[in-house]
């Protein structure tokens, strides 16, 4: 078990994936600045009820490490980072400290192994790959599996326009074919 200061999102992120933030609240500064300090990470977590700024938000239990990548001092005065996420988590419990700031007891959850792509889903990877490119930096750079089905699910599930509740769905489930599964439903229902 480990301890992890949480910030709760309208978004999830998945192992491999970037999101890119703008801090302006204190105690997201205040993490982001202890993070960068001990290079160590935070979990984001999406929200189950409550909102983003002001009040700590209950959060969904399963969340990914997220780790800085990069960081700058935006012209608009707010601090913008961009996280990487490396690995999935489930909370075991959570506490709110007086700033305001989730933090919670995590244990690490195994990541699927790679898995080949089956062939019905190779027009999937095309369509990652493209829209990385087209997103440009920091995403162009991203490395590239288009033959894991892990990572065509992953990056595909962050980028296409899924309800969230899909997306959490998404995140939680072990086996990526499943993954992908879900994935294809909510894309015809969504277009």
């Amino acid at each position: 078990m480990i301890t992890l200061p949480l910030f709760p999102l309208n978004t999830v992120l998945f192992p491999g994936g970037l999101l890119p933030l703008r801090i302006f609240e204190t105690r997201y500064i205040d993490m982001v600045r202890q993070c960068l300090r001990t290079d160590s990470g935070f979990g984001v977590c999406m929200i189950r009820e409550g909102a983003e700024v002001g009040q700590a938000a209950e959060v969904q239990p399963v969340g990914t490490l997220a780790m800085i990548a990069d960081w700058e001092g935006r012209p608009d005065g707010l601090l913008g980072i961009t996280a990487r996420g490396e690995r999935r988590f489930r909370i075991l419990r959570t506490w709110v400290q007086p700033d305001q700031l989730l933090m919670g007891e995590v244990e690490w959850l195994d990541e699927p192994a790679a898995t080949p792509l089956p062939e019905e889903f190779l027009s999937l990877a095309t369509l990652a790959e493209r829209i990385l490119t087209e997103l440009g930096e920091p995403y162009a750079s991203l490395p590239r599996e288009p033959d894991n089905a892990v990572w065509v699910g992953a990056r595909l599930a962050e980028l296409l326009p899924v309800d969230h509740t899909v997306k959490q769905r998404m995140l939680e489930t072990d086996d990526p074919l499943a993954r992908l599964f879900m994935l294809r439903d909510a894309m015809l229902n969504h277009f």
